[in-house]
């Protein structure tokens, strides 16, 4: 079997997948969601004309006044009666402008003496410091697209928009599944030949900030039967992730498993330096993901791979992490046949990559802020070369 390109696997990853349907969540639990549908405005912002200045609201066109003072306009407040010729209004910052004012003199640049208001200051453009009825938006307008993203300024600008709940693509149920008869859980004592089971709990803090709920559902031993029996008890989970075992070892048992479970294989190994022998298929309703076991590459395949499919499936529009670019501060080699994804850190030199790229060392996995992407059949890149970055 060839190995397939990174976006390739990544587009045919996706298409395996069905999105949850959505929910109706209030505002202050949409945090990190994904919208299910288009938002539009239910009101326009602001409502009416408002003073976005402490001052007074006049005529522009009566300048230099003197105005009298015959009304006062607060935030909050109805709107106060029409100005006629030759009166003025005491206004404050978010207060509605009365009709037929078009223009806020500063509370700095005016002189008032028994309810006159004279100017002292340069004449101000028409129409200044007014915020116009609907210049933010207006009634009907579309505020948000479906798959948008909810931070803080959407969330922001929905409620602005009128809306105190929103719909959002729903939650998703992930079953995480470790495999070797080497591993020991966290905190367990381990032996000589033991290994303590950190893909897990990585993966799961990978996905902590996502909409998903992470089952995990143990250690399972080095056993075709095992391996089987694990995948049966996922039953009900959207995405099934296994780490370990994917590859072609005596010992390694997922893809035979995977088939006895029922499963559907859609691709295998992948043109990726680390993460090579992924898998991905469906087993009845689920998105099964097989990821390598060094954790290295199960990191990389999580995060290119595993993450996108959840963003995706929870209604997520651009589902990709979002590169950038960066100064190499030290040269690389060129690269193989396989796409690399290095493990560098940032500094006022640039971009470096670190000394250590084993899929099985952690510490430089901690060590980095971000992966260099190379791509295969690379020439080298010398110091100062601009190099394609994903940040951590």
């Amino acid at each position: 079997m060839s190995l397939l390109p990174v976006a390739d696997a990544q587009a045919r990853l996706l298409a395996l997948a069905t999105r949850r349907p959505a929910e109706q969540l209030p505002i202050s639990h949409c945090a990190g969601r994904w919208l299910a549908d288009d938002i539009m405005a239910l009101r326009s912002q602001p409502w009416a004309d408002l003073s976005a200045m402490d001052g007074y609201a006049i005529r522009g066109g009566e300048w230099p006044g003197p105005w009298s003072i015959t009304a006062e306009s607060m935030a909050g407040g109805v709107v106060p009666p029409p100005l006629m010729p030759g009166e003025s209004c005491r206004i404050f910052t978010g207060a509605p402008l009365p009709l037929g004012a078009d223009t806020v003199l500063i509370q700095e640049d005016a002189a008032v003496l028994n309810d006159v208001l004279r100017p002292r200051g340069p004449k101000p453009i028409m129409g200044r410091n007014v915020r116009m009825a609907g210049s933010d938006f207006h009634v009907g307008q579309r505020l948000l697209v479906a798959g948008t993203a909810l931070g803080p300024a959407q969330i922001a600008l929905a409620v602005l928009g009128g809306h105190g709940a929103l719909p959002v693509g729903g939650r998703l149920r992930i079953a995480l599944i470790s495999t070797g008869n080497e591993l020991v859980a966290p905190g367990e004592p381990a032996p000589p030949g033991a290994l303590p089971s950190s893909n897990a709990p990585m993966i799961a803090a990978l996905l902590n900030s996502l909409p998903c709920d992470v089952m995990d559902m143990g250690i399972v031993p080095d056993t075709l039967r095992a391996m089987t029996k694990a995948l049966e008890r996922c039953a009900g989970a959207d995405i099934i992730v296994s780490t370990g075992g994917a590859s072609v070892g005596d010992h390694d048992f997922v893809r035979p498993a995977f088939t006895r479970a029922g499963g559907n294989l859609e691709f295998w190994k992948i043109r990726m330096r680390p993460g090579k022998p992924m898998m991905a298929g469906t087993l009845g309703s689920a998105v099964f993901l097989g990821l390598p076991g060094n954790p290295g590459s199960a990191f990389v395949t999580a995060l290119l791979f595993l993450s996108p499919l959840v963003r995706h499936m929870a209604g997520a529009s651009d589902p990709f992490p979002r590169t950038s670019t960066a100064l190499l501060a030290k040269p690389l080699p060129a690269t193989g046949q396989r796409d690399e994804y290095l493990r560098a850190y940032r500094d006022a030199a640039g971009v470096t990559c670190l000394s250590s790229q084993d899929s099985a060392a952690a510490s430089s996995l901690a060590q980095a802020d971000c992966l260099i992407l190379r791509a295969a059949a690379s020439a080298p890149a010398t110091a100062g070369e601009q190099v394609v970055i994903l940040p951590l």
